[in-house]
């Protein structure tokens, strides 16, 4: 369900369990479609490893994030957000907790977490899994903030 009509909000932060795969994906997609009309952040419960498979991914689609560093939730805690969008049960809880320090308003997006899923396989393989996920969220970004117009995947 999109918000036809809104404004896109001021400012998004984007969590997920360890900042690697889902949510630099989802702030970087977020930023290219918005084209910076809207601060947005990326933060993990804990920080985790930048993931090259991410890096890949999001390259085919000319999102550059080769000088991504996955951080946690504290390097964000003196910023303010106008919404935090969860993509995992455990970013949810403490986007919550959140709402404690910051006025936001909160949105939960059940996201697959790919280090769960078993890659085993073809590095072609790992990619398609991977792009399934980048895929998702982008249509998920452009339905959710009624962005009409801008590239497609």
């Amino acid at each position: 369900m999109g918000r036809a009509g809104a404004q896109i909000p001021e400012s998004v932060l984007f969590v997920c369990t360890m900042n690697a795969v889902r949510s630099p994906m989802a702030c970087a997609i977020y930023q290219h479609l918005t084209g910076g009309r809207s601060k947005a952040a990326s933060a993990g419960v804990r920080p985790g490893l930048s993931d090259p498979f991410v890096v890949a991914v999001m390259d085919e689609i000319g999102i550059d994030l080769s000088d991504f560093q996955p951080q946690g939730l504290d390097a964000i805690k003196d910023q303010n957000f106008e919404e935090i969008i969860s993509l995992s049960p455990e970013a949810h809880h403490h986007a919550v907790e959140l709402t404690r320090i910051m006025s936001a308003d909160i949105f939960y997006w059940p996201t697959i977490d790919i280090a769960l899923i078993e890659c085993a396989g073809s590095r072609l393989d790992k990619l398609k899994a991977y792009r399934a996920v980048r895929d998702s969220l982008f249509k998920r970004i452009k339905r959710e903030f009624a962005l009409t117009s801008g590239p497609t995947v």
